[in-house]
């Protein structure tokens, strides 16, 4: 009982403390939807990510047909033509697997990608984000964006357009990027992908594991 009591009282000597900090929020949504590099950016991963889709579809087509070929005319083959086909189409099943991990699996082609062309602009945002933390002694500034406890937040506490315009950017909506920006990134050889995936959520800010 004094042991809880006396977690009470200091509970009740800390909330003036606590009410007493400085808090903010932003909307990095917002604020990286704003910035032309971003999505310029975003243009161009989505081209890897399209390039890299078709090459797994086609490889996986590929599979299918031997496969088709094979449950038709093994009925016909020798039993030594027959493990040699098996074993084609085990080695090919292996080497799909093999380019889905690389082209999607943790720290693949899809990961390095984003870590190239995202990260720079949100490392960006988020040194933007704690400068202003610094300069006006906020303890707490939280993300709106990525908070799916922030029920409510007032417009006076959001400092997202100060975020935009210490970064040199225009407050307001969405801008598309520079003409022909997508095209100039996109002059690399091409590669391609299997699996559908959602890339255009940007990634939480803070570094990339």
């Amino acid at each position: 009982m004094r042991k809880t009591l006396s977690i009470l009282l200091l509970l009740v000597a800390l909330t003036p403390v606590v009410w007493a900090q400085k808090y903010a929020c932003v909307n990095t949504d917002y604020i990286l939807k704003s910035i032309p590099d971003y999505a310029s950016a975003q243009k161009r991963l989505d081209k890897y990510v399209a390039d890299w889709t078709k090459e797994l579809q086609d490889k996986q087509d590929e599979l299918d047909a031997m496969h088709a070929d094979y449950e038709q005319e093994n009925y016909l083959l020798p039993d030594n033509l027959k493990k040699r086909r098996q074993e084609e189409l085990k080695e090919k099943e292996q080497e799909l697997k093999a380019l889905q991990r690389q082209r999607f699996g943790a720290d693949g082609d899809l990961d390095k990608k984003r870590a190239e062309l995202l990260k720079p602009v949100q490392d960006r945002v988020y040194a933007t984000i704690e400068r202003i933390a610094h300069e006006k002694n906020y303890a707490f500034i939280f993300d709106k964006a990525a908070s799916a406890t922030l029920l409510f937040s007032n417009k006076k506490y959001d400092i997202s357009d100060e975020v935009l315009e210490l970064m040199g950017y225009k407050p307001g909506a969405a801008t598309e990027p520079p003409k022909g920006a997508e095209d100039k990134g996109n002059r690399r050889p091409t590669n391609p992908e299997t699996r559908q995936r959602d890339n255009k959520t940007p990634l939480p800010l803070g570094p990339v594991k």
